[in-house]
């Protein structure tokens, strides 16, 4: 699972809610539907938690070598990369709402192909994990965000509103979820696949709210025209694309924004730089942590509470006293609380609102691709040098993070060079003088 870095599509910049979330809340009409959409999206997200603790843990439960483990990484993330572009454009064929449906049914099936220790099964759980990620990334804000302006037509600033709250029972989801799959299996002894066969209900429970009550909202509203999009014509008149030109015209758009401006550029790679590490920590922390007897629920939670304070400390440990070890992995959650906020501003303010879906789609590839790239030279190190598991492989792909984030550090730094005297890139706070973001 890709969840400790999702946070990044929940978190808008807080800086502006304030000036909204009065009238918003104070509007009957909205508060009924940021509930409805809510219900159901924090019940995926709670099944997607779920499933963090104990993956790598799963698989060495089933006397997989790290190597073979990395590969099963690899696979879920491949998906990722090569199903993202697609997560965009198949709502508009299917619908919004069948999106949905198609998430927890997709999802449902990789959580239940844990219970066989085939690794070609496993290998195709990790293929629909990664192509459910890429539609829980996108498909549930998509059916918020069409629904809120081209149905309710609420203000565009009450939309922050909704985002920055499900931000915040996000974090405390993860803690909780880490805190319920270390009682299911360890506690319990009902083992690392018990908080797995759990998210199952939860995605059904999903499921049932979307297709019912989401049913009712889109019912009750005006009816969706989700298949085609007016265009204007060459001769002044209205035209409509087909979802495939949509599609290619919405990545086409989306290189051209990331191409033409070297903000956006850079922008990009601060983010694939930077959470292209989060996805191999993801990988890795298991295996430094584990065999020193620590509770990974426990731990999965204490790295999600660090997430949730945020801070500007990241250090890299190779240590090999998983106190320190520990400690360095709570610095770097910390750093996430901080990074993915800013970031989220950042990308509101950069890149144009239009063209941003398309955007956020080419920077993931890059992301994905660095991952995968570190997940395979970690396979080959462990496979090849003979070692054993616990050899340098792991401490030079530690030092590997450590040269992105110094890189990603430098894009920052050129980003802000560029964006210094950019009142756009201040906080509301900040706009009549001071230093820049």
């Amino acid at each position: 699972s890709c969840n400790l870095s999702k946070v990044s599509g929940l978190i808008f910049s807080g800086c502006s809610v304030l000036h909204h979330s009065t009238a918003a809340v104070a509007n009957p009409a909205f508060r009924r539907f940021q509930t409805i959409f809510l219900r159901a999206y924090l019940l995926a997200l709670w099944a997607d938690w779920l499933q963090g603790p104990y993956l790598y843990k799963l698989y060495r439960h089933y006397s997989f070598l790290e190597s073979q483990i990395a590969i099963l990484y690899v696979c879920g993330l491949a998906a990722c990369v090569l199903f993202a572009p697609f997560s965009s454009w198949l709502p508009q064929v299917l619908g919004r709402r069948p999106t949905c449906l198609l998430f927890c049914l997709c999802y449902s099936a990789c959580c239940l192909t844990k219970l066989s220790t085939d690794y070609f099964v496993l290998i195709v759980g990790r293929v629909l994990g990664g192509i459910s990620t890429s539609l829980l990334a996108t498909t549930f804000e998509g059916w918020y965000v069409h629904r809120h302006v081209d149905v309710h037509d609420f203000p565009k600033e009450w939309i922050p509103v909704t985002f920055t709250k499900a931000a915040t029972w996000n974090h405390g989801l993860a803690v909780g979820a880490g805190l319920v799959a270390n009682l299911l299996a360890e506690w319990l002894h009902l083992g690392p696949v018990a908080p797995f066969l759990l998210a199952v209900p939860c995605l059904l429970c999903c499921a049932w709210v979307v297709l019912t009550d989401w049913g009712k909202e889109e019912a009750e509203g005006i009816p969706q025209g989700d298949k085609q999009a007016p265009i204007n014509a060459p001769n002044g008149g209205v035209t409509h694309l087909s979802a495939k030109a949509r599609f290619s015209r919405s990545c086409y758009e989306g290189l051209r924004c990331l191409l033409s401006d070297k903000r956006v550029m850079l922008l990009g790679g601060v983010q694939a730089l930077f959470e292209s590490v989060l996805y191999i920590f993801v990988f890795l922390w298991t295996p430094v942590l584990d065999p020193h007897g620590s509770p990974l629920g426990i731990v999965f939670s204490c790295f999600m509470a660090a997430s949730m304070a945020g801070s500007l400390l990241y250090r890299l440990a190779t240590s090999t006293r998983p106190h320190e070890s520990f400690l360095a992995f709570l610095l770097l959650e910390l750093a996430c609380g901080l990074y993915f906020p800013a970031l989220s501003f950042l990308q509101g303010r950069i890149i144009p609102e239009e063209k941003r879906a398309s955007v956020l789609a080419w920077f993931r590839l890059p992301l994905h691709l660095l991952a995968c790239l570190g997940l395979l030279a970690l396979h080959g190190e462990v496979s090849g040098a003979g070692e054993g598991e616990g050899g340098s492989g792991t401490r030079h792909m530690f030092g590997g993070c450590a040269v992105m984030m110094l890189a990603a550090l430098m894009a920052v730094v050129s980003l802000f060079t560029l964006g210094r005297n950019d009142t756009d890139l201040r906080v509301e706070g900040n706009r009549g003088g001071g230093e820049g973001f």
